[in-house]
Formats: structure tokens, C-alpha cells, sequence
């Protein structure tokens, strides 16, 4: 498997790569993601784009009205795309992009000041997760701290079993199965998961 937990693979990737969407198109994440978005306070609502690498989601998401979206890639070269993206969809850039770690949330003061009312991820934890359980859980632990009273985190995976780990902050269900195409009629059934995370209670 290639080092998609390693920031030196995203950079030999993103130097030729100008556009790739994983597992999904945005445009079949978004109608998934509608509900949630009705439900945000509004069009200024606070969302956390984790991973973005070299998608149009954030563009999507800007489409349907928002501009208050961090966006964050591990990867500087990701991040100049993503500019270069917005600014020639609408001629400007209103969004914010960020280099940082997705597991080391709490060490960049301009995500850790601010509380997300929805924290979006399109295979991102996949490919942390080839780093290990301990990697996501410290993406999902950063993510947690940052979120808003009310706030959730959506996150379409290739696996069945990607928040199956102890101690994760977060009670997780499965919105909807997405069939991946068969190359023959026998071939086996195959999914990608779109899941829903929200803070587990607090103790009392």
C-alpha cells in the first residue's frame, strides 16, 4: 500500500495531479451531505474541510452558499491548488486553506481557537489510518475538541470498520452504504461507507 499517511507521497502525487476525487464524486457526497448542511445555522456556519488534496468539494460547498470552510491539506501543494481552484470557479478567494497535520489539530491556533458546526472528510482517515488506529484516533480526538455544541462529523471511508476503536469519542452511525460498480454480475457486493459522528454525552 503507498505511504498515504506520509506527506513526501502527497507531494510526488499533487506535483502532477490537478484533480482526483477519492471514493466518490463531491457531486454524489453533496446530496448526502444536505440534510446536515439545512440544519447549520446558516450560511456564515463554522465547517472544518479536512483532506481536500486535490477534490472540488470545497467548491461545491461554495457553490450552495457557504465561505466560512477551512480547508486543510498536509500537503503545501494541496493547498495552492485549492486557491487556484476557488479563485477560477468565482474569481476570488474567500475560503481559508491551511497546511497542517490531521492528527495535530490542537497545534495550529487558527483551527484550535475556532468550533466547527461541521467537520467534513472524504478518505482522509483511510489514509491516515495507514499510520494505524492510534492516528485516527488522534484525528478524531483534534476533531472532537474543535467541534461546536450540536456539531457532527461526516466521513465516507472505504471500510466497514474504520471508527471500530476503543476510546473514540464519538457514537458513529452509518447513513447509507454506496455500491461500488461490478465489473461482472457475480462479482461480490462492495461498499463505500458514508458514516455520521457525533460527540458521545459527557459523563456526568
Amino acid at each position: 500500500m503507498p505511504d498515504f499517511d506520509k506527506q513526501s507521497y502527497w507531494h510526488t502525487r499533487f506535483e502532477s495531479e490537478t484533480a482526483f476525487e477519492w471514493l466518490i464524486p463531491s457531486s454524489t457526497f453533496m446530496p448526502l451531505l444536505e440534510a446536515f448542511l439545512q440544519k447549520l445555522p446558516g450560511s456564515d456556519a463554522n465547517i472544518l474541510h479536512l483532506g481536500f488534496g486535490t477534490s472540488d468539494l470545497q467548491v461545491q460547498l461554495r457553490t450552495r452558499g457557504f465561505t466560512n470552510i477551512t480547508n486543510v491539506d498536509y500537503e503545501p501543494l494541496a493547498t495552492e491548488r485549492g486557491r487556484h481552484l476557488e479563485k477560477a470557479a468565482f474569481g476570488h478567494v474567500r475560503m481559508r486553506y491551511i497546511t497542517a497535520d490531521a492528527t495535530r489539530l490542537d497545534s495550529v491556533p487558527d483551527i484550535s481557537f475556532q468550533k466547527y458546526h461541521l467537520v467534513i472528510d472524504k478518505s482522509t482517515a483511510d489514509a491516515i489510518s495507514c499510520a494505524g488506529d492510534d492516528a485516527v484516533l488522534a484525528m478524531a480526538q483534534g476533531i472532537h475538541r474543535s467541534l461546536a455544541d450540536g456539531g457532527v462529523w461526516i466521513s465516507v471511508s472505504y471500510s466497514a470498520f474504520r471508527y471500530d476503536i476503543p476510546q473514540l469519542p464519538f457514537d458513529v452511525e452509518v447513513i447509507t452504504k454506496l455500491p461500488i460498480a461490478k465489473a461482472r454480475a457475480t462479482d461480490p457486493d462492495i461498499y463505500h461507507y458514508c458514516y455520521l459522528l457525533r460527540p458521545k454525552p459527557k459523563k456526568a
